[in-house]
């Protein structure tokens, strides 16, 4: 028998020393054996993965997974030899089906833990824009809740500046058209904002004078202006406004980079949604197949070993249990004798020698008198 075989065949927890007498068997155990060896292979891929993001940009994150996956793969091949090896084919149909139950639920449970880091790797680039994505929305959102918040703050600061920009807009708008009624009026032409008389005149000083009036209120304007924005300028950088910024796609590729497991999770989670909630069919049920599939392939077999018919194997295994079992019945019941037999020959022995110590007093006593 080759040692391929053999290695199966304890993988799937068979006794091969009973197992090798019956030819007929040998293939459905080394199939049940090699599915359990390649789920437990997976559950180290998947372990070891998980754990990776875990540990990522620890210098001894490589180490960890895979020694975490070692750890995670050998715990699941011994539940999964286990519960195959535990269905007892010698029991009845209900009494199979009501073992395998806890068996099978156990086996979904593992199922789903195995399947979901292989999912986030199948789906790395999905989940990669939707985190750079999710960054990118982040920080927007803080950006806006800062300024919400500096608004609230120094509302009546730039409640001022706004009216005074209003009116340095209106102050230039109109220093212009004063300018332009002052040209009209040193050169006569009539209109009916001016006397049409030609030369630096009454009129045009009256022009004149409101234009530097209003000159004159514009570089106040200026100046408050100047003064008020200065004030905001610096309030900005003391509440960290002016220090944010939206992140770069180099940025965001090294934020989706670090990003931990909790976060990946997320975003295959999110990767089933469009942008306005409604399901995305496709993806959805591309992630749940996968996952159906590792399910199915833990729970195989458990499947197997319930779809199977007894064979000579079982019979055999159940000779030798129930001879097993004969067998101890048998020595309980030579040690018991044993026991027995011992204890009457040490109570027959004691029993001797206290006679002959009686007999010996009372002799004793009989010389005396």
């Amino acid at each position: 028998m080759d040692s391929v075989s053999r290695f199966f065949w304890f993988c799937s927890g068979v006794h091969a020393d009973t197992l090798k007498n019956f030819p007929t068997e040998h293939n459905k155990y080394v199939g049940i054996g090699a599915t359990i060896f390649f789920t437990a292979l997976f559950a180290t891929l998947s372990g070891g993965y998980a754990m990776y993001f875990v540990f990522s940009g620890d210098d001894f994150a490589v180490f960890f997974a895979i020694l975490f996956g070692l750890i995670w793969g050998l715990a699941i091949f011994n539940m999964d030899r286990y519960i195959v090896s535990s269905i007892s084919k010698n029991a009845s149909v209900n009494k199979q089906i009501l073992q395998a139950t806890p068996r099978i639920l156990l086996a979904i449970m593992i199922g789903i833990v195995i399947s979901r880091p292989l999912e986030l790797k199948i789906f790395n680039k999905e989940i990669r824009e939707k985190l750079k994505l999710s960054y990118l929305n982040g920080q927007r959102s803080k950006i806006d809740t800062l300024n919400s918040t500096f608004q609230n703050k120094y509302g009546t600061e730039l409640g001022k500046l706004k009216d005074l920009t209003a009116e340095r807009d209106s102050l230039q708008a109109d220093i212009t058209r004063s300018r332009y009624l002052l040209n009209q009026e040193i050169f006569g032409d009539k209109t009916n904002q001016t006397s049409g008389k030609v030369g630096y005149g009454t009129y045009a000083k009256q022009k004149e004078e409101v234009l530097n009036q209003k000159v004159a209120r514009l570089d106040a304007v200026r100046g408050e202006i100047s003064a008020m924005e200065g004030f905001v300028r610096e309030r900005r950088d003391q509440d960290g406004l002016t220090s944010q910024r939206l992140f770069s796609n180099k940025q965001l590729d090294s934020l989706a980079n670090v990003a931990g497991f909790a976060d990946r999770n997320w975003a295959l989670g999110q990767l089933s949604f469009k942008a306005d909630g409604s399901r995305d069919l496709g993806t959805y049920l591309a992630v749940a197949f996968i996952g159906l599939l590792f399910i199915l392939f833990e729970c195989l077999p458990v499947f197997v070993k319930l779809m199977s018919d007894k064979g000579p194997y079982d019979i055999a295994l159940q000779n030798t249990e129930e001879a097993a079992i004969h067998g101890s019945f048998k020595n309980r019941d030579f040690d018991m004798a044993v026991t027995d037999a011992v204890q009457d020959t040490r109570i027959d022995a004691e029993t001797e020698k206290r006679k002959r110590m009686i007999l010996r007093e009372a002799n004793s006593d009989v010389f005396e008198e």
